[in-house]
């Protein structure tokens, strides 16, 4: 066992697997095994592995500017060509965009930057944010509070309550529908309970709502429809921003340039991007805030001294230069609508799968999706731990498939966005015995309920 204290990890349980190399959408370990990698590494690596143009604009960066801070006035060229290409892409209005190294920093930073909007413009009080059940924003001090999963809260006491941090209903119809309820009628009472909350908390308190377009960790969540246009209402009726977390979502994920676009958010205040920004080949985040935020900040920061917020590699150039090549590179080649196009395919392949005894629902958008396993096809009984889901993903992955069970028994699939119809049909044809072998797990542990 190595010095190494592993993330997200039963510490018990750790050094399983260890990856040398990658290639395309394929990942080898230190055997030679082959792997088809379902998940693009952690929901990011869109552009596959391998990719010399990203590695060649390392080394020229590494070679050229090893590293310049953006700290007290200094700057540099290509994070500035980043930022506003940034922000000719996003759907905020006259957008700023403020480096990072992750999405739970990017969280983190925009958690503050509400803050110091509200206290910059008078009113101190307007602090609280509004995040979902079965959410997931990140694993800092308040990205995790932010975050709806109770295992991301056990055992670290976070300040949740004292951070302002108020919950309300998950949009999953499946999990959260009374029975003989319509999806309509499900979105009007979730929506309902929503500005319930404000009330009961008070607008006036209240800065932001926070939320993934479609989530990731905590199943892949495809909210009904009409669901994020009623939000919206009551969240302007209440003059409180929308931010749109986009981690997983963002550059092409859903088929669309951002989950918002696929599910129509219209213009979010705040949006949180990394993981695709640079196909995960190197650490970049963006907190992106709309342009009358960040001016009514500038006037704040000059009486204080400075906006004193960032970090060492805040718009570390070779981050930004890897990052921009990566944009480059999928409006050059026509990835988004490429993976709008394996999107369907992949959707439609996953969509077989509802007959399966053990299947429960199917869902997803684009090259996102997930098959949920129950211990009831009639009733949706979820099975009780952990212990089904990680079966199936042990399982994927001993025939060749590394995926994630994610939220319990929900089997998650998110390919690099380079995938092909081929590939698809492999990754299918290696579940589908993934799932047979986890059926006979199943059945011998007389875990179906009847």
């Amino acid at each position: 066992m190595s010095s190494v204290f592993y993330p997200q990890n039963n510490l018990k349980n750790i050094e399983q697997l260890s990856i040398e190399r990658g290639e395309g959408v394929y990942v080898y370990d230190n055997e030679g095994n082959k792997y088809l990698e379902g998940l693009a590494g952690l929901w990011c690596t869109s552009l596959g592995y391998g990719n010399k143009e990203l590695a060649d604009t390392a080394h020229e960066y590494m070679s050229k500017l090893g590293f310049s801070h953006m700290f007290l006035g200094k700057t540099h060229k290509i994070g500035r060509d980043l930022a506003d290409k940034i922000a000719d892409m996003v759907p905020v209005d006259n957008a700023k965009v403020f480096f990072g190294n992750s999405g739970s920093d990017a969280n983190d930073s925009l958690f503050k930057i509400i803050r110091y909007y509200f206290n910059a413009i008078g009113k101190p009080k307007k602090y609280k944010i509004i995040a979902r059940e079965r959410s997931y924003h990140g694993v800092t001090v308040a990205s995790a509070s932010l975050t709806g999963l109770p295992l991301f809260h056990q055992n670290f006491s976070l300040p949740t309550e004292a951070l302002g941090i108020l919950r309300t209903d998950a949009p999953h119809y499946y999990r959260g529908a009374k029975p003989g309820e319509s999806e309509e009628q499900f979105v009007n009472r979730i929506v309902s309970n929503l500005e319930k909350l404000i009330i009961a908390e008070g607008a006036d308190s209240i800065a932001a709502f926070i939320a993934e377009p479609i989530t990731g960790g905590s199943g892949v969540i495809v909210p009904p429809s009409g669901y994020y246009e009623k939000v919206q209402a009551v969240l302007n009726k209440h003059d409180i921003l929308f931010w749109s977390d986009e981690v997983i979502t963002g550059f092409g994920r859903t088929g669309n340039d951002f989950g918002s676009t696929t599910m129509n958010i219209e213009k979010p205040a705040l949006m949180t991007l990394a993981k695709q920004l640079s196909s995960a080949y190197i650490p970049i985040s963006a907190a992106v805030v709309r342009g009358d935020i960040y001016d009514a900040m500038v006037d704040a920061s000059a009486e204080a001294g400075m906006f004193a917020h960032g970090y060492t590699y805040t718009g570390h150039p070779v981050a930004c230069a890897v990052a921009l090549k990566t944009l480059e590179i999928y409006q050059r080649d026509g990835i988004f609508g490429h993976a709008a196009a394996m999107g369907d395919y992949m959707q439609k392949r996953l969509q077989q799968f509802n007959s399966h005894p053990l299947v429960g629902e199917v869902r997803g958008r684009g090259l996102i999706g997930a098959v949920e396993l129950v211990a009831n096809k009639t009733t949706g009984q979820a099975f009780e731990g952990g212990a089904v889901g990680n079966f199936a993903q042990q399982a994927c992955q001993n025939h060749g498939l590394i995926i994630r069970s994610v939220a319990g028994s929900a089997i998650a699939f998110c390919p690099p966005m380079i995938i092909t119809e081929s590939q698809i049909d492999e990754m299918m044809e290696k579940f589908t015995k993934a799932l047979d072998d986890t059926m006979d797990f199943v059945s011998s542990n007389k875990l179906l309920s009847a």
